[in-house]
Order: structure tokens, then C-alpha cells, then sequence
């Protein structure tokens, strides 16, 4: 403790400033680089990433941020050297990119051998055991569940030993109490002034483009998913006011609200409306939401269309009843197509998710590739993926014929297909070029021409090569390439039972560790 005295030597009442030098470590922070669909439709900022750095920061820690989205791997190696972090932690929210962090676990040690590595993150919430093995001592510690409340605690513990207490912890030690979940969503507020090249952020035409995240949490259960059993099925709101003071301080004219589900309650919805109405903020936005959100709260996103909504992704994610209640999506396709005209009649722009199974055969991918020309909407395709944390990881994983990490990208097949693999992904990208046919490529740049043109006035490059790069980006050869990498990291396989896992088995927070007046109510829970 520092105490600042007067000229006289007394000590005035009013000031009296705490500084911890003694307790401060040097930290970097690393979101791995970009995904196969990252180099055409988006680029988004690593928006937990920079929470989790403002949380270290409120701790007394020197923080440095490196997103290899956009910056070269030179940048990181330049970081380590002159930087010398006494901690370095990677973000791993997808699979793709543990054999990756493995490899920038490994620089890290060989730059500074005292320096402490953790991976936290979504996907690697549900395997830290196994990636702890895989890293064979490079990474010391995996944070399971949210990473705000475990940066302070784990910091402090790698400097002062005890790893086995703090809470969501797995390391050397054994796996520590439960993960805890974040009290507020308004604190801490992300440190975007640790981004660098922030106008390499985007989604499609809105670009430059922050993210921003008003609620955490799906009170859904869609197998295919593992959003539910992450935050176990809590479902938490960030303060209206809190949401429009950190949307005041976003410079970029757009923004994606990176919620699940966006205005699941019609109420939390007006109310950062309102406040964004007194502060007279005005952007364009994308969200996420679902049918029966949209087609229940109607005046929710009409409000919202006055504020600047634009653009919104539907997770219709089939087009046939069977489809949708194979993925539990609790909607019927009539729910879909009216959300669709709905959003026709407000102004906004829908992009469309459909999950290719692998069990489709050449019919099927025609009667897909028909219904994506009819619709005026932008079609995405992904394929059918069962991840860690998800149903379908109990139940499809011990079909896989690989365990690549990098495959599992929810653009390679990794169970079986019906048709040849080869043919499959030939289907698969003639479909996907539907897109490229309706809403890319030089024919509908000319009809974009008024945002290319602002944008590249603006110095913004990135909608303009997304335009051209679809069939480098996306081709059949380059697809099964990617099968025929030597591997080196493999995920694990599920183990054998007699019964799939209880539902509580699957979360990494429990309802145990959620306050009751933060769960959802009956009428949104779906189930």
C-alpha cells in the first residue's frame, strides 16, 4: 500500500491511491487465427477475449492482446521477445484451432521457459483434461467456463501457487471447484483499446463492424448445439443503461450483437432500445435470433429496424419437419417461412443457416440448391459437426472417421457420408456457390457498387475481396486436401456407455451456480 501525503508530510483525506507493483504480471492474450469460412463472410472481434483482458487489467496486470485474425504470427513473435509475458493465455472458442495454440504454447516456453500458459474458451471447456495431455507441459493450466471471473484468481495462483483451488480450474493439480459464472454482464467492459487494425473486423457489407453482447445464455436445447449445456441453461442480461453507455463508446458505424438469441424478452429488448433512443446513437446492426422470437415479438424488431437493424442470421437449420426435429429446433417450417415474410415486410436482410447432413445424397442437394434460388434471402450452408459438449457428440461421435481438429470447422465432413466423400463435397460446394451466384462475384458487385464504393472510400477493403475470393476459398480439391494433412493432435473419442449422459453431465455451469433469478422462465425454456 502506497499512501500519497501532503507537503507537510500529513496524509490529506482525499487522496489516498493503492498500487499493487509488487503483485503485476506482464500478460498477453492470443485469439488463434482465422477459419475457413473467416476468410469470405466475417471476421469478428474477439469480444470475450477482450473482456477477459479487461478483467486482468482491473487486477493490476500489464495486458497485451494479439488477434491473429488479423495480424501476422510475426507480431506474436515479436510480442514474446519484447514483451517477455510472464503469462500468455489463448483463446480456443472452436476446435479448428487447438493444434494450433498447442504450437504457440510450445514458442512460448522455448521464448520465456517461466512463462505461465492457459487456454480458455468454449470448446476446450469440455476437453481440458485431454488438451492438458496433448500439450505435454506446454500449457499449465485450461480454464473451463467463463473466463472473467477465473483470470484474477488464476494469475494470482500461478504467481503464488494453489492452481487446485480457484474455481473452473483444470491443471497438473487435478480439476478445481466448479466453474463460477459472471455476476454482471455490464462490467467488465471489453478492452477494445487493446485491439489492433480494428478495421479488419467484419460481416458481410458492414464493415468496419464491432460486436457487442447485451445477453449470455439459450434457454433452447437444440442437440447439435452446445451453447445450453456451456452456461447450463442460465440466461443472463447486461443493464439497459450499461448496454447503451458501452454502445456510445463504439466508434465503428456498425455492429453485431453477438447474443444466441437476440430480444428472447420483448421488455430487455425496448429497454435498450429506449436508452439508445435518449442517447441518439444510431448504427447499422446485425443480430442472431430465431423464428418464433421474431414472429412473437414483432415490435421489438421493428423498433429496432428505426435504430439501424439491417441484417439478421436465421438458424432455420432445415427446411422439412424431419429435419427440424432431428436438431430439436421446437419449430415447424411454417414458423420459418412466416419469420422469413416477416422480415421481409420490416426491411431486413436475412441470412439463412441450413445443416447439411452427411446422409444426404445428390436429391437432396438439388432440392436444396432449388429452394436457395427461389428465396430471396442469403443461403448458409454448414455441415452437420458433433462436437464436445453437444448430444450429438454421445451419439454420432463413435461413427468419426476423423479426429482432426482442424476438421472440425463445420465445413469438412467428419462422420460418414452416403455419397463418396469426394462427391459429397463436390455437392456441397455447388450448392454453397448458390450463394456466390446470387449474392458475390463481380455481377452483384455492380448492384453493391454504392457500399463498395463508401466502403473502399473509407479505406475498407474487406467487403470488396470477399467478393472475389468464393472459389479460393471453397472448392472440392482443396477440401480433400485437407483430409490428407499428417495429423498430429487428434480429439478424443467419447467414452463408451450404456446410457447416454444425464443432462447435467453435460454442463460446465450448473443451475446450482446460478442465482434463481437469473434463470429463465418457464415460457422461454423449450422444453
Amino acid at each position: 500500500m502506497l499512501t500519497v501525503r501532503g507537503p507537510s508530510g500529513k496524509r490529506p483525506s482525499s487522496i489516498v491511491v493503492a498500487v499493487r507493483l509488487e503483485t503485476h504480471m506482464r500478460v498477453l492474450l492470443v485469439h488463434p487465427s482465422a477459419l475457413m469460412y473467416s476468410e469470405i463472410f466475417l471476421r469478428l472481434e474477439p469480444l470475450g477475449l477482450e473482456r477477459v483482458a479487461a478483467a486482468a487489467r482491473d487486477a493490476g496486470h500489464l495486458v497485451r492482446v494479439v488477434d491473429l485474425q488479423v495480424l501476422p504470427a510475426a507480431v506474436l513473435d515479436a510480442e514474446l521477445r519484447s514483451f517477455a509475458p510472464e503469462a500468455l493465455g489463448i483463446s480456443l472458442n472452436y476446435l479448428a484451432n487447438v493444434p494450433e495454440a498447442i504450437e504457440i504454447a510450445k514458442r512460448a516456453k522455448e521464448a520465456s521457459p517461466g512463462c505461465f500458459v492457459f487456454f480458455g474458451g468454449h470448446s476446450v471447456s469440455f476437453i481440458a483434461e485431454h488438451v492438458l495431455r496433448q500439450a505435454e507441459g506446454a500449457v499449465d493450466a485450461v480454464v473451463r467456463g467463463e473466463g472473467e471471473p477465473a483470470v484474477a484468481p488464476l494469475l494470482e495462483a500461478a504467481r503464488d501457487g494453489g492452481l487446485g483451488t480457484v474455481p473452473g480450474v483444470v491443471s497438473a493439480e487435478g480439476r478445481g471447484p466448479a466453474p463460477r459464472l459472471l455476476e454482471s454482464l455490464d462490467r467488465p467492459r471489453p478492452a477494445r483499446d487493446l485491439m489492433r487494425r480494428r478495421n479488419r473486423y467484419f460481416i458481410g457489407e458492414l464493415d468496419p463492424c464491432a460486436s457487442i453482447e447485451f445477453t449470455r445464455g439459450c434457454p433452447w436445447d437444440c442437440s447439435f448445439c452446445s451453447a445450453w449445456t456451456f452456461y447450463g441453461r442460465s440466461y443472463r442480461k447486461a443493464s439497459p443503461e450499461a448496454a447503451a453507455e458501452e454502445m456510445a463508446s463504439i466508434r465503428e458505424p456498425n455492429v453485431f450483437i453477438v447474443d444466441d438469441v437476440a430480444f428472447i424478452r420483448p421488455e430487455h429488448g425496448d429497454g435498450i432500445a429506449a436508452a439508445l433512443e435518449r442517447r441518439r446513437i444510431r448504427k447499422r446492426y446485425y443480430l442472431e435470433t430465431r423464428s418464433d422470437v421474431l414472429l412473437r415479438n414483432p415490435e421489438v424488431f421493428e423498433r429496432w429496424t428505426r435504430l439501424g437493424l439491417r441484417y439478421m442470421f436465421l438458424g432455420m437449420e432445415a427446411i422439412d419437419a424431419e429435419g427440424l426435429d432431428l436438431y430439436r429446433k421446437r419449430v415447424s417450417p411454417d414458423d420459418n417461412f412466416r419469420a422469413l415474410e416477416a422480415a421481409r415486410r420490416m426491411g431486413i436482410m436475412v441470412a439463412i443457416n441450413l445443416i447439411v447432413d452427411p446422409a444426404w445424397d445428390e436429391e437432396r442437394f438439388r432440392v436444396v440448391r432449388e429452394f436457395a434460388l427461389s428465396v430471396p434471402e442469403i443461403v448458409h450452408l454448414t455441415v452437420m459437426t458433433p462436437y464436445p459438449g453437444t448430444e450429438i457428440w454421445h451419439t454420432e461421435a463413435r461413427q468419426l472417421t476423423t479426429r482432426d481438429y482442424r476438421l472440425f470447422d463445420i465445413q469438412h465432413a467428419v462422420v460418414p457420408t452416403k455419397l463418396p466423400l469426394e462427391v459429397f463435397y463436390r455437392e456441397l460446394v455447388r450448392t454453397q456457390a448458390v450463394l456466390d451466384r446470387k449474392h458475390l462475384g463481380l455481377r452483384n458487385a455492380v448492384g453493391a457498387m454504392g457500399v463498395l464504393g463508401r466502403n473502399l472510400l473509407r479505406g475498407q477493403t474487406n467487403f470488396a475481396r470477399m467478393l472475389w475470393k468464393f472459389g479460393r476459398v471453397y472448392n472440392a480439391d482443396r477440401q480433400m486436401a485437407d483430409h490428407r494433412r499428417p495429423v498430429r493432435y487428434e480429439l478424443p473419442v467419447p467414452e463408451h456407455r450404456a446410457a447416454p449422459p444425464g443432462r447435467q453431465e453435460l454442463f460446465i455451469h450448473t443451475r446450482a451456480a446460478t442465482p434463481a433469478h437469473r434463470r429463465p422462465a418457464p415460457e422461454a425454456d423449450g422444453a
